[in-house]
């Protein structure tokens, strides 16, 4: 005894281990080390990202901002370290004549003059060279090379003012490249000076011929074999025509009138490639610099290239310095608003334009033509601010315009009236803001509802209701005068109704109503005031008719006439008329809700005296029966073994199947008579087919030991009926034999020797069919059933329709019989395969229901004892 409780308490311990082991689900293992690679972009410790040396920031070189070389600073000072892009610019400006496009340079070097970028070790803004920085300690960055962020944040605004600035887009805009360039195909210009390097055509025709091209030389003179050198640097062309003229006159005798006689030769003195002269951009320009143009050039061509003034630099006072005299001064503004170019004086070499700071910026905006900042000359008053604006747009309101003023120690606002525009002066930093005018009317009045034209119009013509009216020209029949409404906008803004009646204003009996400024008279329609009724008419009509407005005076003819007539199978003696009672007995419990009138109508709808005559009355309804005796040709169908198979009219109601047949000339000898099928086609309601997918839906989820696929119920479907034609044709009108409906389809097959196995088996197969052979036989045939075969649950569906189902017995399964034509089907088990954790817990819990078995027998054998 003693050993085996030993023995069992082993046991017990053995499977609570193996219990416990079922039970334990292995955690996964922490990381050792760290992983081998890091994400992209995610620098290792101690490690600048990207390929980037420690010390520095993004991709910028050693000891080097980005976008700046070595030893160079950012910027330079204007017209000195960024000489050096902007002296390149007009490099190749010199041409001849008809080369026009050679008097432009590069925008870009320009560009760099200007921020003063320099190729190699640059110069700063003291003029010191700059330390190359290859030089520094590895990873130290000069912080004053890099821009800040609101260094960056205070070059957007500069830009964003250059924008504002009236004539900044003109001298910047790249689609204008070549709008300045000066015109090489010209004339030789009156006053022109000539040059070194400026070619001198010289013709001589009339008694003597002859020509010399020569070209001026640097030191002024030009060469003409037989005569000499001729200086002509520095006069214009006429002087240097007429110095030449005194000099060829010693050889050509003909070219003056003397003691020969009158002159018969004659000189012309054309230019031909004209020379490149250098000019000089200083102060406040964009890209300041030393440009080469042509000799040809203007002020405005120079000052297009230089990009025109800067943020700081001036519209209004551009100097052009000559042998350190100012020769000429342009306002640019006259070229901008009016296109007059005064003082455009053409260039000579060494020339310097200098652009000078403004006095005095003025923004304006609001409503006006153009909203920039205008440069204002001191003394000018508002009316030249309007006029540079462009004046006031339409809705402008002009009788008072708001400024802005910086006083010593802060804001004030001024309002200037327009009296005062001739004569206010503007000051720097003013802003002027000009408004639109109200968004509303001044004399206006509005009428709607029952006129002929609703509106607005003009108080001024309309001061009455009774002129407001007549301007609408006046009344629709539908108007209601009985009441109507103004709705008047009192000074306070609040909403005031006024009713009157228009019929005794109309008549005299009351005065005419004086109206005000936005007030809004309303004149209701009979037809708004009226609720709208619609009868209608269905049942055995052409057209049925759900709802049509209710007209007065209709009869029950005129509605049938508008739903088309009558059709074939109308019962004509059975129209019913059902009305709506109005005066319903609340407390009866049996009181009439309607009333229903019954009428025979003619089929012709003439008019005639035998007429109903029923006039019809708000929310009728017409119901047209059908004719109880009316029937429409019904058909059937058979198909397959019969002597002539084809559709069959139903001459009786209660024509039955073995009628069918006989009417087809009967069955031929191959006819196999237990496979005859009936088809008949259901209709299910909306509701039926709802109802029918829900019980599908939940016999499949109810269903835990076989799989069940449920489809979708549809709302018109064909259904087989299992019949047995063989007792129906053996004794007809019997039970078995079934009354035909339309549509019926009677299919009788040919012989069928074939048995078909599918669903959970290895081989879904289509076998021969032999006598003898049990279900069994056929699932061997395919292969056998499948580890999820639900054997209990397998059936045959036989070729007539019908179905039988396996039965179980004790415990052995009853297979259905198989015939000719029969399709086997096995379902799928829903019960799937054990995992070895699965199996591992069945087996512990098996065994420990039977040590708790055993250890309760062993301790009541013990108290027995």
């Amino acid at each position: 005894m003693q050993f085996f409780r030993k023995t069992l308490l082993g046991v017990v311990l053995i499977c609570t281990g193996l219990q416990a082991t079922a039970q334990v689900i292995q955690a996964p293992s922490a990381p050792t080390s760290a992983p081998a690679t890091l994400p992209a972009g995610v620098p290792r410790p101690g490690q600048a990202p990207g390929g980037q040396l420690p010390g520095q920031t993004g991709t910028t070189p050693r000891g080097q901002t980005q976008g700046t070389l070595p030893g160079a600073t950012q910027q330079g000072t204007r017209g000195q370290a960024g000489q050096t892009g902007a002296g390149q610019q007009g490099a190749n400006q010199q041409g001849g004549r008809g080369q026009a496009g050679q008097g432009t340079g590069t925008a870009q070097q320009g560009q760099q003059g200007q921020q003063g970028q320099q190729t190699g070790a640059g110069i700063d803004a003291n003029g010191a060279e700059g330390v190359g920085a290859t030089d520094e300690p590895l990873g130290d960055v000069d912080n004053t090379q890099l821009k800040t962020e609101q260094e960056l944040q205070r070059e957007r605004e500069l830009a964003a003012q250059r924008r504002k600035l009236f004539g900044y887009q003109l001298f910047n805009d790249p689609a204008n490249g070549n709008t300045f360039q000066p015109n090489l195909n010209i004339a030789t210009p009156k006053g022109y000076v000539v040059g070194p390097n400026d070619e001198l055509n010289i013709n001589i025709y009339g008694y003597s011929e002859a020509t010399y091209p020569t070209v001026v030389n640097p030191d002024g003179f030009i060469y003409i074999q037989r005569v000499g050198p001729i200086h002509v640097a520095g006069l214009t062309i006429e002087q240097a025509k007429s110095r030449i003229l005194e000099r060829l006159s010693k050889i050509y005798v003909g070219l003056k009138s003397g003691s020969y006689g009158p002159a018969n030769t004659y000189m012309v003195v054309t230019l031909g490639d004209i020379r490149s002269i250098r000019v000089t951009v200083t102060g406040e320009a964009i890209r300041p610099g030393t440009y080469t143009v042509s000799s040809l050039s203007t002020a405005m061509n120079v000052i297009y290239q230089a990009g025109g003034p800067s943020e700081i630099g001036s519209f209004r006072n551009v100097q052009v310095i000559r042998n350190n005299r100012v020769v000429a001064s342009l306002d640019l503004y006259d070229f901008l608003t009016t296109g007059v170019q005064r003082n455009d004086v053409r260039l000579q070499d060494n020339d310097n334009i200098r652009f000078t700071t403004y006095k005095a910026h003025v923004e304006i905006t609001g409503s006006t033509r153009r909203n920039n900042i205008f440069e204002m000359l001191p003394g000018e008053p508002m009316a030249r601010l309007l006029e540079l604006a462009g004046g006031f747009t339409s809705n402008a309101y002009k009788a008072r315009i708001k400024v802005t003023r910086f006083t010593k120690r802060e804001l004030k606002m001024i309002d200037v009236v327009e009296t005062e525009f001739p004569t206010f002066p503007m000051e720097d930093g003013d802003q002027v803001s000009v408004e639109a005018v109200l968004v509303r009317f001044e004399n206006q009045v509005g009428i709607q509802g029952a006129v002929f034209r609703p509106g607005v119009y003009s108080l001024d013509q309309n001061k009455t209701l009774r002129q407001l009216i007549a301007s609408a020209e006046g009344l629709k029949g539908d108007a209601f005068t009985g009441r109507i409404q103004i709705v008047r906008t009192r000074e306070d803004m609040a909403i005031d109704n006024i009713s009157l009646n228009l019929a005794d204003i109309i008549n005299g009996a009351q005065p005419d109503v004086q109206l005000q400024r936005e007030d809004q008279v309303i004149i209701p329609s009979r037809f708004e005031m009226a609720e709208f009724a619609d009868i209608s008419i269905t049942g055995e009509v052409i057209t049925p008719i759900e709802a049509t407005p209710y007209v007065a005076n209709m009869t029950l003819e005129d509605l049938i006439l508008r739903a088309g007539g009558l059709k074939e199978s109308a019962a004509a003696a059975q129209i019913e008329i059902v009305r709506r009672k109005k005066d319903v007995e609340v407390n009866s419990k049996s009181a009439q809700v309607s009333e229903i009138y019954r009428f025979n109508v003619d089929r012709d709808l003439t008019i005639k005296s035998t007429d109903s005559k029923f006039m019809l009355y708000p929310y009728d309804q017409v119901i047209v029966r059908r004719s109880p005796n009316y029937r429409i040709q019904t058909f059937v169908t058979v198909e397959g073994e019969v002597v002539m198979p084809g559709e069959y009219p139903v001459v009786t109601k209660d024509q039955r199947i073995s009628d069918l047949v006989k009417m087809a000339g009967g069955l031929t000898p191959f006819a196999y008579v237990p496979g005859a099928t009936l088809v008949r086609e259901i209709r299910l309601s909306e509701a039926e087919k709802e109802i029918r997918q829900q019980t599908i839906q939940e016999l499949a989820d109810d269903s835990p030991k076989a799989v069940v696929r449920p489809e979708a119920a549809n709302q018109n479907t064909q259904q087989l009926i299992g019949i047995n034609l063989e007792k129906i044709m053996n004794d007809p009108g019997s039970m078995e034999d079934m009354i035909l409906q339309e549509g019926d389809e009677l299919r009788i097959p040919k012989q069928l020797e074939t048995v078909r196995v599918g669903g959970e088996v290895l081989l879904p197969t289509t076998a021969k069919y032999r006598r003898g052979q049990s279900f069994q036989d056929y699932i061997s045939q395919a292969g056998g059933f499948t580890s999820r075969s639900a054997r209990k649950r397998a059936y045959v569906v036989y070729a007539n329709g019908s179905a039988d189902r396996t039965r179980r017995f004790a415990f052995f399964n009853v297979y259905p019989r198989v015939e000719p034509g029969s399709e086997i089907i096995v379902p799928q088990s829903t019960k799937g395969e054990l995992t070895p954790l699965q199996i591992i817990q069945s087996t512990t819990g098996v065994l420990g229901s039977v040590m708790t078995l055993i250890v309760a027998v062993l301790s009541f054998r013990a108290l027995a004892n």
